[in-house]
């Protein structure tokens, strides 16, 4: 299910004030500190102060405003765009931002919300760009931490980059198609050799790569990334599967990947479900490898998202081959499996000193064949054993492995939807295991986790998965004997 946001009560936006009058009402530092942020624009400011502190005046003297020492006239805001009350006096604050609204002016009185038509935001100027980060007034020392953080991630000559840019806009538009070919070049003008000029203060050499660019009109050659979408919960993914769905044109991704997750892409990404989950199977592998030689040969940049990690039963390596055999480029962005996602969960150390060195990933299938998987000896021998995929044939991985020399009491921890806000958390012995097969309700993906070191895993907030088990903290207590 879709987590929904919750709703701003302020719409973000961006007021014209270039060569716009902007009046601001105050003698101390609330009035300093408005005209500072307003000095970050081409607006005129208008600063009204009868009586002007000190940090006022070298404020405005720092900014080269001389305040007009007279005492407030609602007639001041005459022709004025945007209105700041900030007197210090809360009723003096809200007869003028009264006033203002009489005259249809928007106006914001310094730590008066009601009486705010506006909110400053803490702002990271790099003009033309600029990022406004607002808390609707409930954070407003955050926000500048925010800022802060913001701030020291972009590079100074950013601004000087998006003028150049705008430079190019017309020619780019002229030239170059809609779609793909202009997003690609935008991209490299963004963070290719263009940019590393202008970060260097080489503006002839940046325009002049810029133009290389433009004249070259080179094909644009598609992409695909093999990206693990995790487990489930969306703040697992890696921040480069998240750069990767930002910049894809297209997603194409299993029915296990939570739709939270795909709406991290870009809004604008053609988005193609492509199924492989038990009883829904939508696209068979061949037409999956076909779906993304088409796309990566028609130049589109891809995301193939795929549950967990793309090189644990991705089935990546089929895709890899076809993507290779066509000449189509790609590359994999490792991604969370689920193995270790439930092991989060449980906390449950999958490798335990003395205890378990080890460490297997199968599927439940693995063991339905005639002959016993090779890793079984390493079961026994005390690894701890990850079983994909297992709830169907629980019962048979219970019986091989006890076949194969695992005690019956052997602690096992199951996880559904590992990770994840409505995972369900289970813990038995391997005794216990076919009830698994008997919880058809468990409709989310089951990973079941085995060996001596779950003994060590917090039972406390998990249920017995068959009838009559004993309590966590008795089954603790039994392995730990």
């Amino acid at each position: 299910m879709a987590t929904h946001s919750a709703q701003l009560t302020t719409f973000p936006a961006f007021m014209r004030v270039d060569a716009r009058k902007v009046a601001i009402f105050g003698n101390g530092a609330e009035a300093a500190a408005k005209a500072r942020l307003v000095a970050n624009t081409s607006a005129e400011i208008s600063v009204y102060a009868d009586a002007p502190e000190a940090e006022l005046i070298d404020s405005l003297a720092r900014l080269g405003i001389e305040p007009q020492r007279e005492p407030y006239d609602a007639q001041q805001m005459q022709g004025a765009t945007l209105v700041f009350a900030a007197t210090g006096d809360a009723a003096q604050d809200r007869a003028i931002v009264t006033a203002a609204r009489e005259r249809r002016i928007p106006a914001n009185a310094v730590d008066q919300p009601d009486f705010c038509d506006f909110l400053t935001p803490a702002l990271v100027n790099r003009a033309p760009v600029a990022i406004a980060i607002g808390t609707e007034g409930a954070g407003p020392v955050l926000a500048q931490m925010i800022r802060a953080r913001v701030d020291q991630m972009l590079s100074p000559s950013l601004g000087t980059l998006a003028r150049l840019a705008s430079d190019y806009r017309v020619a780019v538009d002229r030239l170059l198609p809609r779609g793909v070919a202009r997003r690609r070049f935008w991209r490299r003008f963004f963070e290719a050799d263009v940019a590393t000029h202008v970060d260097i203060g080489e503006i002839s050499l940046a325009r002049r790569a810029a133009t290389r660019m433009l004249r070259g009109r080179e094909p644009v050659p598609g992409h695909i990334w093999l990206v693990g979408a995790g487990p489930g919960a969306e703040d697992l993914l890696t921040l480069r599967a998240q750069r990767a769905m930002m910049e894809a044109d297209a997603i194409v991704y299993d029915a296990l990947v939570p739709e939270s997750v795909v709406a991290l892409g870009r809004r604008d990404a053609e988005r193609f479900s492509v199924g492989k989950r038990k009883g829904c199977h939508s696209k068979s592998q061949s037409e999956i490898n076909d779906l993304l030689i088409r796309l990566g040969r028609e130049g589109k940049r891809v995301v193939r998202l795929k549950s967990g990690d793309p090189l644990v039963f991705g089935r990546a390596g089929e895709e890899m081959a076809a993507l290779r055999d066509a000449e189509v480029s790609f590359e994999i962005v490792p991604g969370i499996t689920s193995a270790l996602a439930a092991a989060a969960d449980f906390e449950l150390p999958l490798t335990l000193r003395g205890v378990a060195s080890s460490l297997v990933f199968t599927t439940g299938h693995d063991l339905t064949g005639a002959a016993l998987p090779d890793w079984a000896r390493l079961a026994v021998s005390g690894a701890t054993l990850c079983v994909y995929m297992g709830r169907t044939v629980a019962a048979s991985v219970a019986t091989r492995l006890i076949e194969a020399g695992l005690p019956a009491d052997m602690t096992v921890a199951i996880v559904e939807n590992a990770s994840r806000g409505d995972r369900r958390l289970f813990h038995g012995t391997l005794a216990d295991l076919p009830a698994l097969e008997h919880r058809s309700e468990l409709a989310g993906p089951v990973m079941v986790v085995i060996g001596d070191a779950v003994a060590g895993a917090n039972f406390e907030h998990s249920t017995p998965i068959a009838a009559g088990q004993p309590s966590a903290a008795s089954a603790n207590r039994t392995q730990a004997a």
